[in-house]
């Protein structure tokens, strides 16, 4: 990193970290943890990402990746080589389900829904973060080839070996709401974040570039369909809770969802 992006980090983005949409999507994990949780972290990999880690939050933390290295993962208690589409855990054996940045890249999400809400319990939460598939950034990554994203990644310090094929097919929030419905979760919420502009901090000029655009996006509301990040959480209804469909243009809050569900609880 330059003299000068630095600079320009501190003016623009005083407090953002390295990696500030794992720091966010690490907060929404927190709030929903407690210490009796088991959780599956899918696509957990070989740990490295630190926020990633919720050993102390919860009574245990398995994962499941395709990479071998997952074993051997410190964040978790037990890590299993298998995928998303086939996750080898009984039914109802987790009380959350994560997967960061995992989305983008499978070939098959309606298996992977499904499968994180077979092995979720009633009342559990599958909480996940990606790229909105509107942004410029998973625009650019939909026409060029996957070495570019490797050398890409490379000048941002992630491994070439850590960065894998990208596919976006669930990855808009009508996507994530039409797959919620098909495996029967919930929508709890589904926020469109916009911030720091990572992928353009290699220069001052794209720099420039991002930071407008990030304001743009963040001051109306009618471009937030256009921001970088989809933080999802959805939830695996109890057995004798009313369904509660919300359109899939409509991004309901947590309390918002509550509500809904209780009034619908009122009126069987």
């Amino acid at each position: 990193m330059t003299s000068l992006i630095k600079r320009m980090d501190d003016r623009l983005y005083p407090g953002a970290g390295k990696n500030w949409d794992d720091d966010l999507f690490r907060e929404r994990v927190l709030a929903n943890l407690h210490g009796k949780a088991v959780v599956l972290d899918v696509g957990a990999g070989a740990g490295i990402v630190p926020q990633m880690n919720f050993k102390g939050h919860a009574r245990s933390v398995a994962g499941v990746d395709p990479d071998p290295r997952v074993v051997d993962n410190p964040f978790l208690d037990e890590g299993r080589v298998g995928v998303g589409e086939e996750i080898p855990y009984a039914d109802a054996s987790f009380d959350v389900v994560l997967a960061d940045n995992v989305l983008e890249h499978l070939d098959d999400p309606d298996r992977v829904f499904g499968e994180a809400a077979r092995v979720l319990r009633p009342g559990g939460r599958f909480m996940a973060k990606t790229p909105n598939r509107s942004h410029y950034m998973p625009l650019i990554a939909r026409i060029t080839p996957h070495r570019f994203h490797r050398w890409v990644n490379r000048l941002r310090g992630r491994e070439s070996e850590d960065t894998f094929p990208t596919r976006y097919r669930a990855n808009t929030p009508a996507d994530i709401a039409r797959l919620a419905r098909r495996a029967g979760l919930e929508v709890e919420t589904i926020e469109l974040v916009e911030g720091r502009p990572e992928y353009l901090r290699l220069t001052a000029p794209t720099y420039v570039v991002g930071w407008m655009y990030e304001r743009l996006v963040n001051r109306f509301s009618a471009l937030a369909r256009f921001r970088v990040l989809l933080v999802i959480s959805l939830f695996k209804p109890l057995e004798d809770t009313p369904r509660i469909d919300a359109p899939a243009d409509v991004h309901v809050t947590a309390s918002a969802r509550r509500e809904l569900t209780r009034e619908a609880v009122t009126q069987v």
